[in-house]
């Protein structure tokens, strides 16, 4: 590519009709770019390559943004920031499989049971935000707030219209089955959101009941059984234990700070005498009765 002959006029003309064609990218770039190809003897069809590529690539991380603004999360998280060495049970394998989000063009759903505290909102959060970076259209809601989302919109005769919004989606992550229980409106509304995702949307769902007790939630013995069979029909289940991370964490934490005030009252001798007896070695004994 030869050394561009734009004039000044040209770029006062050009830059109007890029911000008509929403080329914002190329407008604010194609003077630099030009002078590039220019120096590297870059063919226009070269030059026309990189602003479109520089273009496509700053769409799609406003794109990117805009999905996990729309997602709503509580807070971003990514797998690579969760202690797998610390939840063994986990199966870590299968939860980065899934992070290439196969299982949503699939329409198939994920369950994540276990005790509170064992990272369940965590994974599902990493996956969805995966999903919201490679495209999909994803919502994170706790159930408590979808119940009363959906109760209010159909007391305001807008339940049609949250139902279209959710039926848009790739991903809905439903965090949180289990800790309240729903009232008999509220659990068939619940249903329903299940009912009409099977095989149209993907859904998390993270719960800290095994299935048996999932009529505590749903109230009724066939609307849960129904619930279970649209969710587990095409479904990866992952049980993340019963031990909380959160917990083991906590008690790390006090028992080193525990250790270390010792070891800071050791160091100013305020250490009570017969506790660091206690601790003397049986060959300091011995030095010392010699």
């Amino acid at each position: 590519m030869s050394q561009p002959n734009a004039t000044p006029g040209d770029l006062v003309r050009l830059k109007p009709m890029l911000r008509s064609l929403k080329l914002p990218t190329i407008g604010a770039e194609c003077e630099k770019v030009a002078r590039q190809c220019a120096s590297e003897r870059v063919d226009h069809l070269g030059y026309l390559l990189r602003v479109c590529e520089l273009e496509l690539i700053e769409r799609e991380r406003k794109a990117a943004t805009r999905r996990l603004k729309a997602a709503r999360f509580p807070a971003l998280k990514t797998l690579g920031e969760f202690a797998f060495a610390a939840q063994p049970a986990i199966p870590e394998h299968l939860l980065r499989e899934l992070s290439r989000c196969e299982y949503i063009d699939k329409r198939e759903n994920i369950l994540l049971v276990g005790a509170s505290g064992t990272g369940k909102t965590h994974l599902a959060t990493s996956l969805a935000v995966e999903a919201c970076q490679r495209g999909k259209r994803v919502r994170f809601v706790r159930v408590t707030e979808l119940i009363t989302s959906l109760l209010e919109a159909r007391d305001q005769h807008q339940l049609a219209r949250l139902k279209g919004q959710l039926s848009k989606l790739d991903l809905l992550v439903l965090d949180e089955l289990g800790y309240v229980p729903a009232s008999k409106v509220g659990a068939e509304l619940l249903f329903d959101v299940i009912s009409t995702s099977y095989e149209r949307t993907s859904l998390i769902v993270t719960t800290n009941l095994p299935f048996e007790r999932w009529t505590e939630v749903l109230l009724d013995a066939s609307l849960t059984a129904a619930a279970l069979d649209r969710l587990t029909h095409r479904c990866h289940i992952v049980e993340t234990g019963s031990e909380s991370y959160r917990l083991k964490e906590a008690k790390r934490r006090r028992g080193g700070d525990g250790l270390n005030r010792e070891r800071r009252a050791s160091s100013t001798g305020l250490v009570d005498e017969s506790r660091v007896a206690e601790r003397s070695s049986p060959v300091d004994e011995a030095s010392s009765s010699r």
